[in-house]
């Protein structure tokens, strides 16, 4: 079961974004990048910074996972939170949309685009849910 944030749990995100037609008829006009930064929370056992990165184009995925910050830092859209605060994302106790406009993620990117694509960003968060996750401070 792969560990969150790890490179390993990206791949099986990924997998499950390319296998989902809700997602892809959602996402089918979406071009863009996202990147995912998770802030270091050492006491829950994320000492560092963890960049996640998707190539989002057109109800697919074209690729991602864990990358460098710089490469993580030219995406179109940056969504950016410290580790517990994704942790109650994936856990579905925080709607990504509710948290982006409350201020809770920070967005870096056309926020209207990404609230036009509400029903793709839903099923993305959807999916983190299937994915097989441990924590790091579980």
């Amino acid at each position: 079961m792969p560990r969150f944030p790890t490179d390993e749990w990206f791949q099986d995100f990924i997998v499950l974004i390319n296998g989902s037609a809700v997602y892809r008829r959602a996402a089918e006009s979406w071009e863009g990048d996202i990147s995912f930064l998770v802030e270091a929370e050492p006491d829950k056992r994320l000492p560092e910074d963890v960049w996640g990165y998707l190539d989002l184009w057109h109800g697919g995925c074209r690729g991602g996972g864990v990358v460098a910050p710089e490469q993580g830092d030219e995406a179109a859209f940056i969504i950016r939170a410290p580790y517990s605060r994704w942790k109650d994302v994936l856990r579905g106790d925080l709607d990504p949309i509710r948290g982006m406009v409350q201020g809770k993620l920070q967005v870096r990117g056309d926020l209207p685009t990404i609230i036009r694509y509400v029903n793709a960003a839903n099923e993305l968060v959807h999916l983190t849910g299937e994915v097989d996750t441990t924590f790091p401070d579980d």
